[in-house]
């Protein structure tokens, strides 16, 4: 069964990642992160507090900075009390603005962590929005291969021991790139994107029965290999059931939930005799070409549908 999981940030990773300036830090305490998205501080700073998002970082850019500069030093305190009495994850100051020394002493009374950045401001909150939503994005490790054929992102399920990683082998073998054997973790992006990636220990490694654990970028070199792709598809490999019905015109279109978003879901029969990688190699241009508005099975069900009616 896929378990979701959501990851959370600390802000000493944020201060790493991002090469921010620790201007006061506490160093008994340490906060975290669980919300991607980001508020300016322009109505806390003019003493409106009400539906304060305190959880997520806040931002002081030019516009704020200058508005609270001219704030009559009573009413400065006041607010400054207010606003770090919140459980703030942090504050960052963009433009390397010179941060006065009443933040600071405010700061340091309730124990809330106050950081700068060179950046301006819009280029800041993008690259830290898109940060916190590589981050922070759900994800899920699903047992399976992922593989990018001709610009797809092909997840290849089964039972174990039905041959995904021989078809992944044959397909890399053929020019196509590897993304993850084994086990593949998926990020839920933008809320529409399903991204995957190895995990670390796993990332260009193979396991091939009766071989062993190969190294896909030793052996292939750096174009056999990719560290992330969007699944586009998902491939179902199971043992040829004779009492089965399989689609045979391509017109059912079946889905697979993975994250809250669905994908579309090819299930394959597999038997001796039958090329499984040249099979996929098809679906994932079949796919292409339907996404261009080119669909064969629909184009023949309309060409079949004119011959009967004459």
């Amino acid at each position: 069964m896929m378990e979701t999981v959501k990851d959370k940030v600390s802000i000493s990773q944020l201060i790493k990642d991002l090469n921010l300036e620790v201007v006061y830090m506490p160093e008994d305490k340490e906060y975290f992160l669980e919300s991607e998205d980001v508020n300016r501080t322009g109505l806390p700073l003019a003493g409106y507090f009400e539906y304060f998002t305190y959880e997520r970082v806040q931002i002081i850019g030019k516009t704020e900075y200058t508005y609270f500069q001219n704030i009559d030093k009573e009413k400065r305190e006041k607010i400054l009390d207010k606003f770090f009495s919140y459980e703030i994850p942090a504050l960052i100051v963009t433009r390397n603005l010179q941060i006065d020394e009443d933040i600071i002493i405010k700061a340091k009374k309730y124990k809330r962590v106050v950081l700068r950045n060179k950046c301006n401001t819009t280029r800041f909150i993008n690259k830290l929005s898109n940060y916190l939503d590589s981050k922070l994005a759900p994800y899920a490790t699903i047992h399976g291969v992922l593989v990018d054929v001709y610009g797809i992102g092909v997840l290849i399920k089964g039972e174990s021991s039905i041959g995904k990683s021989e078809t992944a082998l044959e397909l890399i073998q053929k020019g196509h790139r590897l993304v993850a054997d084994d086990a593949v973790e998926i990020r839920k992006v933008d809320d529409s994107r399903l991204v995957g990636q190895a995990p670390e220990l796993l990332k260009h490694y193979m396991e091939i029965r009766g071989i062993g654990i190969i190294d896909v970028k030793s052996l292939y070199g750096v174009g056999a290999i990719k560290n992330q792709k969007a699944i586009d598809l998902v491939i179902e490999l199971e043992n040829w059931d004779q009492q089965k019905y399989y689609d045979r015109l391509g017109l059912d279109r079946e889905y697979e939930d993975i994250l809250g978003k669905q994908v579309e879901k090819l299930v394959i029969p597999v038997k001796p005799g039958r090329n499984t990688s040249m099979i996929i190699e098809v679906a994932a241009m079949n796919y292409r070409q339907r996404g261009m508005g080119i669909d064969a099975a629909q184009e023949f069900t309309k060409k079949l549908s004119e011959v009967i009616d004459k």
